[in-house]
């Protein structure tokens, strides 16, 4: 095998290294003219590009290599059009382009093809303003360049036609190359001839190792040097630009770098401005998700219009018309929706500041998107709305869509329109109250002993009282004194003292027991004062602990089967968790738990079927203010935000994230977050003080029910009964017969005549009233009482309850026709004496028969 250096041939398909093991050449492949391209591209920094080839060798391998450098640049050509070579009719290819917003067109074709091409667009009107045209060598050679377009960027290789430069490079690469192979080894005769000659020269691979190693700086063509397939590393170009059908050199490629020169750029068109190359188009494909509450999705009525719909705010929902997949019957077209929400109301304000339309569509796969590979091959692609902008389906990601280092690398995020984290969201635990509630601040022990503390303390009082020899019972007084302390007194008097009721009556008189109450009395408010402490605790303690305290929970960072968490596969957080290793425990529980959507996780934490969800704490939180079985727990982790994607190369980039920074600073973005985020359905009571409900005191309503029920006892009611009728009657009795001289008395007139007759009359009344009061309800069962029982004259009642002894059942009946004949049978009206000017009242008292004092018991 001898290596073969050849003067020319720039065909592509003699640089396969599988076909011609030994070939180099000093003259670079067509393909290397994709290096050219590339490098203008970021010279005049144009994202936008459509590839027009043809499907032969080289035409492949210039998009090949074209895409390989644009990879590297994190981008890729817009459009690639592909057409057979020798086809005469390119219009329908030229017409898809048309169609795009790229207007810097690479072409790599024959020269047939080339002007085939040429012609087309002429027609179709692609050659004027705006529009790019860069070719290599062959688009620009023969018939080819009196059809190119004026302005068309061209490619000539530097002392391309000069065959002997490239022969003189030739041999001294050769000759550098022999010269070090004769100081490592001893070169072998190589075979004489090469036809009908099998023999294998045995130096001839080493020497074509050595050959492709050689570098030879000072090269007529240029630097001389070879990569591992052979090929020619380093070329020389020339930048061409059709003006006046004429190629005119406006800058030069070194084998690195494009360097334009002085001379002005004549763009198509007669342009000399450098074209932006591309134009923006005014109406986007937006692509979203369904993710409440920045996304929500409703059917369309039987018309395809929305149902009208109100905010939180009262004001009317903004919503737009949207496709989305038929869930129905998968695989058929999509159906028309109703999409609204917080990132709809940005869209349509952005489109309104910004002055473009758009059609809004669902993901079809219902994902955010993350890489996965094809086919178990190396090889990964994007799926859910990343995939579909990087295919060119959308032009726009408006969605709560998360900004992340892995995304940030494939597409352009504006500035953030909302600012968030990742959280926790649980079901709430709602607290169950027994009975016994409110007896939870002592144990049922200690509540024993208070209560036979209560009992015993009586009982010793009550002893104490009645045998101390300073009690009631040894002392003799001459004085009224007040009844002595009974043991239903000592009792009250205990549980008085306990509960802070006030002791009125029946307190302990002796000194010892007197110092057992004040001892008891101390007791009593130290067992109050710990009781309602520990029900203020216990208040605390009655909430449900929260299941989870943050990420760093022992239930997370150890996972169990029996307590399961997990988040949205193939999301941003499915990505974090990934990466994190000190997560990588908590990602390989979860990855076997993983939800498709967020809807269906939090779901399942409201059926119990997941313990924790771990998601953006923007949708969390609203879920858990609108659905009150829920709570999120814990504080925020991965703080992040929300941003619009779009293409690296999206014209659009710049405009956004300035429009969302002035939506930012005039409070648009604020309303739109207490619009549909911070709308708040169920009471936030998690943070408010412990108060006291129903449910716990619940138990000590039956007490207070069975403690309400009337303890009778007939015997001493009755004595009761009787003995109030009795004070009633010798009350109203004393006021009948004194009334009219209490009157005369305290006033400093006499009374007129008539005013005595009033006077009578009223007391008659009052009488009569309170007689048939207390005697009309039932048959008198009491001797009526006789003249002078009213006037005052008895002592302690004791006359007044003789009076009140049965009376026969004929005498009763008597009595009863004579009390509705005229009133008070033997209390007739006193006849009013005058008393004498100056005379004293106690000796006109006296005169008249009356006792001192007597009928003036109740009157001081």
């Amino acid at each position: 095998m001898r290596p073969v250096l050849p003067k020319r041939g720039t065909q592509e398909i003699l640089f396969h290294g599988s076909i011609h093991l030994s070939f180099l050449r000093t003259v670079p492949p067509y393909s290397h003219q994709s290096n050219v391209w590339f490098e203008m591209m970021r010279f005049y920094k144009w994202n936008h590009i459509i590839l027009i080839v043809s499907d032969d060798h080289e035409g492949r391998a210039a998009q090949k290599k074209l895409e390989t450098l644009l990879e590297e640049k994190e981008s890729k050509a817009e459009k690639v059009l592909q057409f057979e070579p020798g086809t005469k009719n390119v219009t329908s290819l030229l017409l898809e382009a048309k169609e795009l917003e790229a207007r810097v067109i690479i072409l790599s074709a024959s020269e047939e093809d080339a002007t085939t091409v040429y012609m087309a667009a002429a027609k179709e009107n692609m050659t004027g303003p705006g529009y790019v045209w860069l070719v290599g060598e062959r688009e620009i050679s023969g018939n080819a360049l009196r059809n190119a377009p004026e302005g068309l960027i061209g490619l000539q290789l530097m002392n391309g036609k000069n065959e002997s430069a490239h022969i003189r490079d030739a041999v001294a690469v050769v000759a550098q190359a022999v010269h070090d192979l004769f100081e490592k080894e001893n070169i072998t005769d190589p075979p004489r001839g090469c036809v009908g000659n099998t023999n294998i020269w045995k130096t001839g691979p080493l020497f074509k190792r050595v050959l492709m190693q050689t570098k030879y700086a000072e090269g007529v063509t240029g630097r001389v040097e070879f990569n591992e397939d052979g090929d020619r590393k380093y070329a020389n170009y020339s930048v061409m630009n059709l003006q006046n059908n004429k190629l005119v050199q406006v800058g030069v490629y070194n084998g690195s770098h494009f360097l334009p020169n002085d001379r002005k750029i004549v763009w198509p068109g007669g342009e000399t401005e450098t074209p932006q190359g591309y134009e923006m188009s005014t109406k986007l494909k937006i692509v979203t998700i369904h993710q409440e509450p920045f996304v929500y999705v409703k059917a369309t009525l039987a018309d395809g219009k929305c149902k009208p719909l109100l905010n939180s705010t009262g004001g009317l929902v903004q919503q737009v018309l949207c496709t989305g997949p038929n869930e129905t019957m998968p695989g058929r077209p999509s159906v028309m929706l109703c999409c609204y929400g917080f990132c709809i109301d940005l869209l349509i304000k952005l489109a309104k500041t910004m002055n473009f339309t758009y059609e809004v569509h669902l993901v079809g796969d219902g994902k955010f998107g993350t890489q996965e590979r094809v086919n178990n091959s190396n090889k990964k692609e994007w799926n859910g709305m990343m995939g579909e902008l990087l295919s060119g389906q959308a032009d726009m990601i408006v969605a709560p869509l998360t900004i992340n280092n892995e995304r940030a690398q494939y597409i352009e995020f504006s500035k953030p329109f909302k600012y968030q984290g990742l959280t926790i969201l649980v079901k709430k635990e709602i607290p169950r109250s027994t009975l016994d509630s409110f007896m939870q601040p002592f144990q049922s022990t200690l509540w024993l002993l208070v209560g036979l503390s209560v009992h015993v303390v009586a009982v010793m009082l009550y002893l104490l009282d009645r045998f101390s020899p300073f009690g009631r019972f040894k002392v003799n007084s001459e004085e009224e004194e007040e009844d002595a302390l009974t043991l239903s007194s000592a009792m009250w008097f205990s549980w008085g003292v306990l509960l802070n009721s006030g002791i009125g009556e029946g307190a302990p008189r002796s000194f010892s027991a007197r110092i057992l109450g004040m001892v008891w009395a101390g007791f009593a408010m130290i067992i109050v004062a710990s009781y309602t402490a520990n029900l203020a605790a216990f208040l605390v303690l009655d909430r449900p602990e929260e299941r989870i305290t943050g990420i760093n929970d022992p239930r997370l960072r150890n996972p169990s089967d029996k307590f399961i968490y997990a988040t949205v596969k193939q999301s941003s957080v499915d990505i974090y968790f990934r990466r994190q290793v000190e997560l990588s425990t908590m990602y390989r529980h979860m990855e076997k738990h993983n939800y498709e959507s967020a809807a269906e996780a939090i779901q399942a934490v409201r059926d119990n079927k997941l313990h924790a969800f771990i998601w953006d704490s923007a949708v969390l939180e609203f879920e858990a203010s609108q659905k009150c079985d829920l709570v999120t727990t814990g504080e925020l982790f991965f703080r992040s935000g929300f941003g619009i994607g779009m293409r690296k190369d999206s014209p659009w980039k710049q405009n956004v994230s300035l429009a969302i920074l002035n939506l930012h600073e005039n409070g648009f973005m604020e309303e739109l977050d207490k619009t549909w985020v911070r709308y708040q359905e169920c009471d936030s009571r998690s943070n408010a003080p412990a108060t006291l409900t129903f449910e716990n005191m619940a138990g000590s309503k039956p007490f207070l029910a069975f403690a309400s029920i009337p303890m009778r006892r007939p015997k001493r009611f009755g004595q009761e009964r009787k003995s109030l009728k009795a004070e009633l009657l010798f009350y109203l009795g004393s006021v009948a017969r004194d009334a009219p001289h209490l009157s005369s008395y305290r006033s400093e007139q006499q009374p007129s005549p008539r005013q005595r007759r009033e006077s009578w009359a009223g007391t008659a009344d009052l009488e009569t009233w309170a007689r048939s009061e207390l005697l009309t309800g039932k048959p008198p069962k009491k001797r009526r009482p006789e003249r002078g029982v009213f006037k005052g004259q008895e002592e302690d009642g004791r006359e007044l309850e003789k009076a009140l002894q049965p009376l026969p059942r004929g005498e009763r009946e008597k009595e009863w026709e004579e009390f509705g004949s005229a009133g008070l049978p033997h209390s007739p009206a006193p006849q009013e004496k005058q008393v004498p000017h100056g005379a004293d009242q106690t000796s006109h008292d006296k005169k008249e028969g009356r006792k001192e004092g007597a009928g003036s018991e109740m009157f001081p």
